[in-house]
């Protein structure tokens, strides 16, 4: 089973990029963040047409996210649970059936968090709160767990470019990282650097300065796994040519193959 995570920037500019890396990747399973689409306004059909199953928590204009899926998806729950008042759209997950049991995933959108000093900062380590509390509680469950998505946080500084260019940045605050950190701390894995360590493994490039021309990059859209789903994981990668074709987002895919 493939599983794989894109924030695509924008789901109506950017359908036809999603429909052909879909076509080329073939995942079984995508997350996508930032969709700026109600539920009702979300294209399904051309994914429909793929063969894929559809579900949504969309906002009208900002954040959003999406789960598609070759398989059924069940047990749908939206919004990330511990705050009733937050109306933003970030966080959905739902489960599969394979033939060795079932896998759950969170697509999550973290919020950015900037800029430092307004009240989105605090935000940002609130939700960061909520979801460990709920990372937590589904780790008790001991079953095949997914967390992945946009998190907005470089976990280290070889996880960019120029780190010194992102230490006034929301994205690579301390207590950014250390949230971050406690998620692995709690038992997760994080599949990118559990199959390499290599520099330069980057998952973003603004489209500002020439940044992808230049190769001025940071990590920032994460898998993380339960140790349930640690054990079956085969093998990941990141689908860096796409920040190179017609349209792109600014983001690129990431992805990871279980024996599931």
């Amino acid at each position: 089973m493939k599983i794989a995570t894109w924030n695509i920037n924008g789901v109506k500019a950017r359908i036809d990029t999603v429909q052909d890396w879909l076509k080329e990747a073939s995942p079984d399973v995508a997350c996508l963040q930032e969709i700026k689409s109600v539920d009702e306004n979300f294209p399904r059909q051309p994914f429909e047409d793929l063969g894929y199953n559809v579900e949504t928590h969309g906002q009208k204009g900002f954040n959003g996210v999406a789960i598609l899926s070759k398989q059924p998806l069940e047990d749908v729950e939206r919004r990330l649970p511990g705050d009733e008042s937050d109306e933003q759209a970030r966080f959905i997950e739902a489960s599969v059936s394979t033939d060795t049991g079932s896998v759950r995933f969170g697509c999550l959108y973290l919020p950015n968090g900037n800029p430092l000093g307004t009240e989105k900062f605090p935000y940002k380590l609130a939700w960061m709160d909520r979801l460990l509390e709920h990372a937590e509680a589904r780790l008790r469950e001991e079953s095949a767990y997914l967390l992945l998505g946009d998190y907005n946080v470089i976990p280290d500084p070889v996880d960019a470019r120029n780190p010194q260019n992102w230490v006034d940045d929301a994205l690579f605050q301390p207590e950014s990282r250390q949230r971050f950190r406690s998620l692995t701390h709690l038992g997760f894995t994080e599949a990118v650097r559990a199959c390499t360590e290599a520099d330069e493994t980057y998952t973003f490039w603004d489209y500002q300065a020439g940044a992808w021309q230049k190769n001025n990059g940071i990590r920032i859209d994460h898998i993380l796994m339960s140790p349930q789903a640690t054990d079956l994981m085969s093998g990941c990668g990141i689908d860096k040519h796409v920040r190179g074709w017609e349209k792109p987002s600014d983001h690129v895919p990431v992805w990871v193959q279980l024996a599931a």
